[in-house]
Parts: structure tokens; sequence; C-alpha cells
């Protein structure tokens, strides 16, 4: 094996390794955020969040992204230590069909169809069709999923290319040599835990190993321990990604190790004590297949499930005992949570995360407005306090949503969670207004409350029917920006107009009562703050729906938006403008 032979294989590695990447990212990308959500949702059962770990991972082709994930769920509070336990040992099932579809490169036949099965025959015309989906393709789902076949295409030829040319190695003794040391058990553990722990994908190891297989020099008696020590290597993962974590979240990648170091022990007592007993298994010294390392991957796997699922409590215990308790009690499970740097190895379902968040914040700002706005009917010190507490939270909605987002948008992303970035971005500023006009209502309420001020009946009842029309646009607005609702959204802007008219009316009927001496000028101050406030809030609640309609429009000239549904959409606004018109008239 000369020079240009070690360069093939490593050529042959850094396609096999980006293959794997590119297609776990565009399975990722395809997926939407949507298996790491139902992660989150579905594991009250353990034995459904098994199932569920094995399928989440089995379609992202990593057991430790599954894994980082369900750290930051723990961390984040979003779920029990006990529930995550599941998912780990899912995860480890999940993770061999990689292996599987590594096996097929070991198809031999002459029937052409079987031949067809072959990754070196279907992997250039998978290639063709994924160039051909992201060079022409509009919609971003099919170029996600031209990704993920040209990223197959790429692991397999990076298989191949790794195949042949390690091929060679098998007329090096020195090489042969090197396989007959791994036959001692201990050292082919530390020699695969050291592997996977370098690369970070039991996926990718166990591939590397099936690729040396063709070399004739990889018997099964040094590709098991091999195989297993992989297993405990791909824990690492998990375990850098709990530093800095709370102390769940690190036992839940203790419970990983846990799982895999207490797996192969199991497993490799078992194997060893019966190939003892019975004088030794023939098949030990046959040269491992690549079918062979796959079978080997997914028994030991699933017999480690199957033998440690009754235990799963004991390794929960074990993770508590290495991790104590102390007097440090359970952090508050916030919205805030949910915004974890573990979700930023899934950028499509961080940026779910993130949208979970700004809907819980736009509904803080609703609740905070209306609390203000009741303090006028009542008045109470808590209620009032509660404002400032809920305007407080929404500051640091906004600081660390806004944060977090930047860092998704390094990341690669589909145009719809582009698109719900900038919605975003847009829209928190506004909430944040919200929730400060609801703060200065607030305040104009204490004032009243102190001064002993009271309005007159007609003006508690041009008030009330101006309260009503902003609560109206704004819980509209938070509905419009949950659901992203378009159609929706059109019916915010007649509202809007009709709460200006109502502002100017309001402050001209006071000042009918002022000429009269019906009314005092200190409270044409405070009704002044009120309606000025109100009418600003409704302004937030405009700007949030037209940007919302403009971004899903790629566009972003909100006056340009604005005249054209007043002049092109004339009929159908002036319609729903007297409509709100006659629905929130002003008592005589």
């Amino acid at each position: 094996m000369n020079v240009f032979s070690v360069l093939t294989m490593v050529g042959g590695l850094a396609l096999f390794l980006y293959g794997m990447h590119i297609m776990g990212d565009g399975l990722a990308k395809t997926s939407g955020g949507k298996l790491e959500a139902i992660l989150e949702k579905f594991t009250s059962k353990t034995a459904f969040a098994v199932l569920l770990g094995a399928g989440v991972t089995a379609v992202i082709q990593s057991s430790s992204a599954t894994t980082v994930m369900v750290v930051g769920f723990v961390n984040s509070g979003i779920m029990k230590l006990g529930q995550a336990v599941g998912i780990i040992m899912g995860a480890n099932i999940g993770t061999t069909v990689t292996s599987w579809l590594l096996s097929l490169t070991g198809i031999e036949s002459g029937s052409f169809w079987i031949k067809m099965l072959k990754p070196t025959s279907f992997s250039p015309i998978l290639a063709i069709i994924g160039v051909g989906m992201i060079l022409f393709a509009k919609n971003t789902k099919k170029k996600d999923i031209g990704t993920i076949l040209i990223g197959f295409a790429i692991l397999m030829f990076g298989m191949e290319t790794m195949s042949d040319a390690v091929a060679p190695l098998a007329d090096v003794p020195e090489f042969t040599q090197i396989f007959t040391m791994f036959e001692n058990p201990i050292l082919g553990v530390i020699a695969g835990a050291l592997l996977t722990a370098a690369i970070q994908s039991s996926s990718a190891s166990i591939g590397i190993l099936q690729a040396l297989c063709v070399t004739g020099s990889v018997t099964f008696s040094s590709a098991i321990p091999i195989i297993m020590g992989q297993n405990i290597g791909t824990c690492v993962t998990a375990l850098l990604s709990s530093v800095g974590a709370n102390k769940n979240a690190k036992r839940a990648a203790l419970v990983h190790f846990y799982f895999n170091l207490i797996g192969t022990i199991i497993f490799m007592a078992g194997f060893y004590g019966i190939n003892y007993a019975i004088g030794g298994f023939s098949f030990l010294g046959n040269a491992a297949d690549v079918v062979g390392i796959a079978k080997v991957h997914t028994i030991f796997n699933v017999v480690a499930t199957v033998c440690l699922f009754p235990m799963r409590r004991v390794l929960e215990r074990l993770a508590v005992l290495t991790i104590g308790d102390d007097e440090q009690q359970a952090a508050e499970v916030t919205a805030l949570s949910f915004l974890d740097e573990r979700f930023l190895e899934k950028p499509a379902f961080a940026v779910a995360q993130a949208k979970k968040t700004a809907v819980q914040m736009a509904k803080d700002a609703e609740t905070a407005l209306f609390k203000a706005m009741n303090l006028f009917k009542e008045y109470d010190e808590e209620e009032a306090q509660k404002v400032i507490e809920l305007e407080n939270l929404i500051d640091k909605y906004e600081d660390e949503l806004g944060t977090y987002l930047m860092k998704i948008s390094n990341a690669e992303l589909s145009q719809v969670d582009s698109q719900t970035i900038t919605m975003i971005l847009h829209c928190i500023g506004d909430f944040e207004r919200i929730s400060d006009h609801a703060v200065n209502i607030m305040e104009t309420a204490k004032e009243v409350k102190t001064k002993g001020e009271n309005f007159s009946d007609k003006a508690k009842a041009e008030l009330s029917v101006y309260e009503k029309a902003i609560q109206e646009i704004v819980e509209m607005t938070v509905k419009v920006f949950e659901d992203e609702d378009t159609e929706l959204a059109v019916h915010v802007e007649p509202l809007e107009e009709v709460i200006d008219t109502l502002n100017d009316e309001v402050k001209k009927k006071h000042v009918k009562r002022l000429r009269k001496g019906k009314c005092t000028i200190e409270l044409g101050f405070v009704l002044s703050d009120i309606t000025t406030n109100y009418e600003r809030v409704a302004d937030h609640c405009s700007n949030i729906a037209v940007s919302l309609i403009q971004i899903k429009e790629d566009g972003f000239e909100t006056h340009e938006y604005l005249d054209n549904i007043k002049e092109k959409d004339a009929a159908r606004f002036h319609m729903e403008y007297k409509e709100y018109r006659k629905k929130y008239k002003l008592p005589v």
C-alpha cells in the first residue's frame, strides 16, 4: 500500500463523514423540527419512549443528536429524567439502521435486479436526481430531499472508496497483527471507544469498521470488542453537551453512559462466559463482513435494551447517586427554558422552540395589558405588581429571543424557518412595547386611585367601548401571531382604523364636557394618557399583523401595503370598517 492508496483512503473517509453529515442535516431540515417536538411531547410511557427514540434516531441517523436533544429537554425542565431513559435506550437501537444501509455494499450476485441494490449501482442515480432537485426545484422541501439523496450518494461513494483503498492491506502482515491485538477484549473495547469518541459518531465508526472488513483481516473475535467500545465512545458527545447544564441534564448524559457501559459489561460477560463454557464459538476466527458487523451491532443494542429495560430505575438511581442532590431547588420552567443552546444542533427545532417562547411572550403581554385595564374598575396593588413583573419578564423574553435567534440565523435554514425567524424578530419589539403601555396604564390607574378622582358615567361608558375594541384587536393579533394566520391578519387594520376614530371621538366628547364644566382638567390629563396608550397599543397590533403578511409575501414596505389595502381592496376594507364602527359605537 503506497502513499496514493493512503490518500485515497483518507479521501474516502472524508467523503463518507461528509456524506453522513449532509444526509443527517437534510433529514433534520425535512422533518422541520417535528420529530424532536414528538420526542418532547410523547414520552409519558417508557416502553413507548423506547420505540420513539429508536424511530427518531433511525430517521435523523444519529443517536448522539437524539441524546443531546434529550439532555437539552431535561436541562430545560421540559422532560423529567425518568422520561429521558426510554428515549436514550431507543436511540441505541435506532442507530443500527445506518450499519444495515452500509451493509448493502456487500451485495454480490449475477442478477441484474439484485446488483441494482448495491450502492455502486443506484447511488449515481440518486446523485443525479438529487442534483436535479437542488438545481431546478423551486420548493424548499424538494431541495432538502435532494440534499438527502446527494448525502446518501456521497456516503456510499466514500464507503466504496475506503473499501477499495484498504483492500491491499490484506497483504500487509503488520495490519493483520494490529487486529490480532484487538482480539484482547479490553484492548478492543478501548480502541473502539477512542475511535468513536474522536469522530463523535458511532454510525461513522461502525462504517469505518465495515470498510476495513474487505481486507479479511478483521475477524469477529476482534470486531466484537471494537463494536462494544464504539457504543461507549458515542457517549462522549452527550457528556460534553451536559457541561454547564443543571444536575438532571448531567444525569441524563450519565444514564446514556451507564446504559452502554453496563450493557457492554453484561454482553461481554455473558458472551465470553458462554464461549468459555462450551469450548469456543467457531465463528470467532472467521473474517467479519459488512453484514456480520451490522448483525453484531444490532444484536448488542437490542440485547442491552431488553436486559436493562427492567433496570431503568436502577440506571436513573445510579445517575442520581453520581450527581448527588443538594439544597438546590428545581428551577422553575418558563418559556425562556425552551431556548436551550443544545437545540441549536437541530436549527429547525430551535426555531420551533423560539416560536413557542415568542408566543408565550405575546400572551404575557396580552395578560399584562388586560390586568392593567381592569385596574380602572377595581384597583388592586397585587395585580398592579403582577403587571410590573410581567413587563420585566417580557423584557427578558426580548433580550433572550434576540440573542438566540441571531445564533440560529448562522445555521443553514429552510425558507419557512427563515421566514419564522424574521417574523419573530419583527414582532417581539411590538409585544414588548405593548407591555410598556400596560405599565403606563397601570400607573395611570394608580394615580386615579390615589387622587380619588372619578370619571363621569358617560366617560366610563365611552372608555368601556374603547377598551372592548382594544381587547379584541389584541386578542386577534396574538392569535394571528401564534397561528401565522394571514387570513385573520387582514382584519386587524380595519379595526385599527376604527380605534383611531374612537380615539378622536372620545377626546372630542371630553372637551365638550370640559366646556360645560362636567369634567375637570386633571381628569382630562388622565383620559389623554389612557387614550394615547390604547391608541398606540392598536398601532403595535397593526405593525405585527402587517409584518406577518409582508414576510409571508416576501416584502417589507409597510406603508405601501397599507395604502394598497385601502385603495385596491377598498370595498372589502370599508365594509369591515363599517362593521367594526357599528360594533364599537360610542353612546350618545
